[in-house]
Order: C-alpha cells, then structure tokens, then sequence
C-alpha cells in the first residue's frame, strides 16, 4: 500500500531528487513548495506553515506516513530565519497527528555541514525559545553588523538541536515517530549555483565545507540517505544528525568529535 509523503521544497534540488525516488518505489508525494507543488504554500509566514500542514494532512486523509522537510533559503536575511527554522520545526509540529495516526511515521529534517561552523548564539536561542519575534530581531541586528553570513549556520545549528531534542520529547518518540537531520556538505543545486560561478567564492567555500570523499555531492546523493531514514526500515535511529559531506565534518571536527 502506498505511503503518504510530505515533502516540503519538492520543486527542485534534493526535494526534487527525493520525490522522483519516492514515486518510484510507489509512495505518494504531497509535494509543498511556494509555486508548483500540489500544494503551493509560503513557509515563512506563521500564517502560511498553518494552512500548508493543514492541506497537506487534508491531502493525505488525516494520516502521513513521513514528512520531509527540503524548504529553504541561502540567501542572507531574515527568511533563513523564518523559513530555515520556523518553517520546518512549525511545519513539522503541526503534522504531527497526522504522523501519530500513521502505523510507522517518520520525519527526516534537511539541515547542512554549516550548522558546525560559528552562529549567532542569540539567533539560535531565540529560535530554540520559540521565540520568531526576538529571533528576527537579532537576525536584523547580525545583518547591521555585517554578519549575515552566520545567519545560514544560526538556522541550521538551531533545527538540529530542535531534532534532537524533540526527538525524544513526549509525543514523537512515545508515539513511534522517528526524527532525523541529514545534514549535507555542498551540493550541486541551483542554490549553489552563484557560489560556483565565482572563483573566489568557490575558493572560500573549498576551505569552509573540504570533501575528500568524492567531492561535492548530487541532489540523488543527499535523497538516498533520506529515503532510508524516512522508510519502515529505520525501526530505532532517532534524535541523529547525519552527515553526507564526503567526510567534511569529520576533517573539520576530527575524530574525537562524534
């Protein structure tokens, strides 16, 4: 019997990769995104999550199977906030009876090997807290400060530590539901596409994310370790961030870092 798959940015890029693989093992896709999908939606308004996860539980009679959440930007300002964070985790959290009312749920977070690099502690505070208002406005200030570029790393560090804390919070593990991040190094997408056009920004992205295992990864590569944590075979991994970055974490954090 077909499965209900949510997965939200299913327009392009690993979404993209990952709905193809679902449709054809024979799972159905509710795809989310702001233009396209079968549900067209804007995630980065409390507003816009709310209607998105009603539709997309509407959309699947009540029961979803997995949610995947692929949405996001890298574009410095306050939509890494909004969409990166609180379009996930709200998104997420919203689905979740519908993902209770499944016989084996699964959720599966895109996060990034950036969430180990250096983030704005209050961003990401303010995120953890709940908080969008407040995590907005240190977001404004980092972009005044001429940090936005820790923005993407707040964003990320921030729905990681969500994961891992909800993972095993009452509700989601006591309910059978799983809850991972995958957490890619760089990735062939049209997201990164202007860092590969510019020489010297490629050179800085080489240093920041190093891939000695066969370089940068295909969207494919990313939905592959996906499918699986979203399938019925992933019976007790919950609360993980894994990574596939071709070894970047582990050159970067070394060995003693697990």
């Amino acid at each position: 019997m077909p499965r209900n798959v949510v997965v939200t940015g299913s327009g392009s890029g690993i979404g993209a990769a990952l709905t193809a693989l679902l449709r054809a093992q024979g799972d159905r896709v509710i795809g989310v995104d702001l233009r396209g999908g079968e549900i067209d939606a804007d995630l980065s308004t409390p507003d816009g999550r709310a209607a998105a996860a009603s539709a997309a539980a509407e959309a699947a009679g009540g029961v979803v199977d997995a949610v995947v959440t692929c949405a996001g930007t890298s574009v410095p300002g306050k939509a890494m906030v909004t969409v990166n964070y609180f379009g996930t985790t709200e998104f997420v959290t919203a689905l979740r009876p519908a993902l209770a009312a499944a016989p084996q749920p699964r959720v599966v977070l895109i996060g990034s090997i950036s969430g180990t690099q250096p983030a704005d502690a209050d961003v990401v505070a303010a995120c953890l807290a709940a908080d969008e208002d407040k995590a907005l406005e240190h977001a404004e200030r980092a972009v005044a400060d001429g940090r936005a570029q820790q923005l993407y790393p707040s964003s990320k560090s921030a729905l990681a530590q969500w994961a891992r804390r909800t993972a095993v919070a009452g509700g989601w593990a006591d309910a059978g539901i799983p809850v991972n991040v995958v957490a890619p190094g760089v990735v062939l997408t049209p997201m990164t596409t202007g860092l590969f056009a510019d020489p010297e920004m490629k050179k800085v992205m080489d240093t920041a994310v190093p891939m000695p295992l066969n370089g940068y990864l295909q969207p494919e590569d990313v939905a592959r370790a996906v499918l699986f944590l979203a399938s019925d075979g992933n019976s007790h991994i919950t609360g993980q961030v894994l990574y596939v970055d071709g070894g970047a974490e582990a050159t970067l954090r070394g060995p003693e870092d697990f």
